[in-house]
């Protein structure tokens, strides 16, 4: 009897994280994309994928981009290796078991411990020569992280002002390029505290402002984590409150998925 009733729990976190994540899906995440969403001829909103067949997907971003991926002078797209452990190599893993016959091509330039004008300075061989169709930014939990620890003297403001230069610079090299702006994140365990808000929220918005400002897709993962935060402990998703666990990378490119690949 015991054993059916862990079970039945079991069952019900199960349905409880679907369910709340499909909500959030219509609220949180697709609710923000520019874009992603077309009306079909019954009024009904369907998803539309921002990728096309042959099309280059670039991920970029920090430590939680990263994820540990190896480094090579002239490395090929769809590389394992070279894809990190996280969710970019989770999310591009999914798109090349989906769209095998498509020919996508997948890079991941991330760099562990990068804030937003140390993109920029990568940015012409990390970036713009690679000519991505789509292109992924994860940035910010750094900004505010080596603000607080007192080895970077940017703040908000600083974040929204180098973005905003990174993303029109881009706009003017890659016009036709597709922009997925990704919500950063961090959740209430390890490292992080109360004490980061509302600080962080403020990070969190200029996210946000520079999406619609540019046109991107917006992804919102604070938002994500904030509604799966019910379902399991801060600890299970990100044990230190920034970088993810399996379950928190999984998490995220199910999401990216969903919100890019329609």
């Amino acid at each position: 009897m015991q054993e059916h009733d862990q079970h039945s729990a079991n069952l019900q976190r199960r349905s409880l994280l679907a369910g709340g994540l499909a909500a959030l899906g219509g609220a949180g995440l697709a609710g923000c994309v520019g874009a992603k969403a077309a009306t079909d001829s019954d009024g009904a909103v369907t998803p539309r994928s921002l990728i096309a067949p042959g099309d280059t997907i670039l991920f970029q971003g920090d430590s939680i981009t990263d994820s540990g991926r190896a480094r090579s002078e002239n490395p090929e797209p769809n590389s394992m290796a070279q894809l990190g452990k996280g969710y970019a190599w989770l999310a591009a893993a999914g798109l090349l078991v989906g769209r095998p016959q498509d020919e996508l091509r997948v890079y991941n330039r991330g760099v562990s411990g990068n804030k937003v004008f140390q993109l920029a300075e990568r940015w012409d061989a990390d970036c713009i020569d690679l000519a991505p169709d789509v292109l992924s930014i994860l940035i910010g939990v750094n900004d505010i992280w080596h603000e607080r620890a007192g080895n970077y003297d940017g703040d908000v403001g600083t974040y929204e002002r180098d973005y905003d230069g990174l993303l029109g610079r881009t706009r003017a090299a890659l016009p036709n390029t597709q922009l997925v702006i990704c919500e950063p994140f961090v959740l209430r365990c390890g490292a992080i505290d109360d004490t980061w808000f509302p600080d962080f929220d403020r990070y969190r918005a200029a996210a946000r402002n520079m999406a619609d400002q540019h046109g991107a897709t917006f992804i919102a993962f604070h938002a994500m984590f904030e509604e799966a935060v019910k379902y399991a402990p801060p600890e299970h998703w990100a044990a230190d409150g920034v970088h993810p666990t399996a379950a928190g990378s999984a998490l995220m490119a199910q999401a990216w998925l969903h919100v890019v690949a329609g």
